[in-house]
């Protein structure tokens, strides 16, 4: 999902000013082979912690683990008013604040974190890190192995469970023995359901925002295609594209799977009203035109190749496949029962990509609820990506967490 809170994803934002077909260049130059961040490159407010050796879900490790991370507020001398906010496949450690060099974009959660919003750091001190396998300056694929070369399609699969473990570490790292609540969204909500039964007495509240207690079989099938749509195209050579020059690495494919995943982030009816049967060009689409939700779609999906890396997007959709939080632990069900966390659970009635009853399942099991056995509902239409939307909404839910 988008977790660029720019113009495209406010409410009533319509499509850019005039035609935007990819291959025209809608973003001026050519692509790079991958939009990660790189060692050299600005640092912003980028801060890194290396945690060592990490064992894997799979039987294979990682020699040397760095999580970069983002820090808001201050930590209190009893070390007892963290929270852990953690984001989802697209997303970064970058959860408030101003572009800059290194960060192109304003911060995904702005409206949210910050001096008296919601999550107020005036009170709360607000960690965030890049996940493990991402590209913004945790190790991922784009990062170097220890024989000096990219990862690239050498780099293990790892699971949610993996992304908690190395989370867990850098709380660790960095002194915090128990946060206040962990929050995150879509595959942020995984990491959350998982810190609850990993960790029990390191979360007193948790927030799990758009988000199932295990991947669907449909929803397994939505990202294969997108997988596939990044393999298949020639410039991914296999994963291993980090010495091509600009506009020779994997963009289209991986500007494919964007446009795909964009149309599970948000629904048919806003698309049918933003842009119904208009078209982007002084051609009409049977003189040669584009239709301007085509133009709208190849605009994002080109513009995230210069902020996001093929391999990772590879590494972290499996990872979220690869979600059940019963695994090992005598079922879903099972799992939830075990989680005594304070608890907000979370859910957008038009959400597509991760529909209400898994929310439902959720929050049916918890006893912490702060809210009873059914999950706040977002009423929008935005779809999956209300909860990155609607502020309002999403903000009061989390302070009634925060003042439980």
């Amino acid at each position: 999902m988008d977790w660029q809170t720019t113009a495209d994803t406010a409410p009533g934002a319509t499509v850019p000013a005039g035609p935007v077909p990819m291959e025209a260049g809608a973003l001026p130059g050519r692509a790079p082979a991958t939009g990660a961040w790189r060692e050299g490159d600005p640092v912003g407010e980028r801060r890194f912690a290396d945690l060592g050796r990490l064992d894997l879900e799979s039987g294979r490790s990682l020699p040397a683990v760095r999580l970069a991370y983002e820090q808001f507020g201050t930590l209190s001398p009893a070390g007892d008013n963290a929270i852990l906010v953690l984001h989802a496949l697209t997303g970064d450690a970058h959860v408030s604040g101003v572009p800059g060099p290194g960060q192109a974009s304003t911060g995904w959660w702005n409206g949210l974190v910050g001096p008296g919003r919601a999550v107020d750091t005036d009170r709360w001190f607000v960690l965030a890190p890049n996940v493990l396998g991402g590209c913004q300056g945790s190790t991922g694929p784009a990062s170097l192995a220890p024989d000096g070369l990219e990862w690239g399609s050498r780099f293990p699969a790892v699971t949610i469970r993996d992304q908690v473990a190395a989370q867990a570490r850098l709380a660790e790292a960095l002194g915090i023995r128990r946060f206040a609540a962990v929050v995150g969204g879509s595959m942020g909500g995984m990491h959350v359901l998982e810190w609850a039964v990993t960790h029990p007495d390191r979360v007193e509240r948790i927030a799990v925002l758009a988000a199932p207690a295990e991947t669907t079989a449909d929803q397994i099938a939505r990202n294969s295609v997108q997988l596939e749509a990044v393999r298949l195209d020639p410039g991914f050579r296999g994963g291993e594209y980090y010495d091509a020059a600009d506009g020779d690495g994997p963009h289209r494919g991986l500007a494919l799977a964007r446009r795909m995943a964009m149309l599970n982030y948000r629904t048919a009816g806003e698309l049918d009203e933003r842009f119904a049967r208009q078209w982007q060009s002084e051609l009409d689409p049977l003189g040669g035109g584009r239709f301007a939700v085509e133009s709208y779609l190849d605009f994002h999906g080109n513009r995230f190749t210069r902020r996001f890396d093929a391999n990772s997007y590879l590494v972290l959709t499996e990872a979220m496949n690869s979600h059940d939080l019963g695994r090992g632990r005598g079922g879903v069900d099972a799992a939830l029962d075990a989680i005594g966390a304070k608890s907000l659970v979370l859910g957008v009635d038009t959400d597509r990509y991760f529909p209400l009853d898994g929310q439902r399942r959720i929050a049916r099991r918890l006893r912490g609820s702060v809210h009873g056995p059914e999950p706040v509902v977002v009423d929008s239409p935005f779809g999956h990506d209300a909860f990155l939307i609607e502020d309002e909404a999403v903000g009061a839910a989390l302070g009634a967490l925060l003042a439980a």
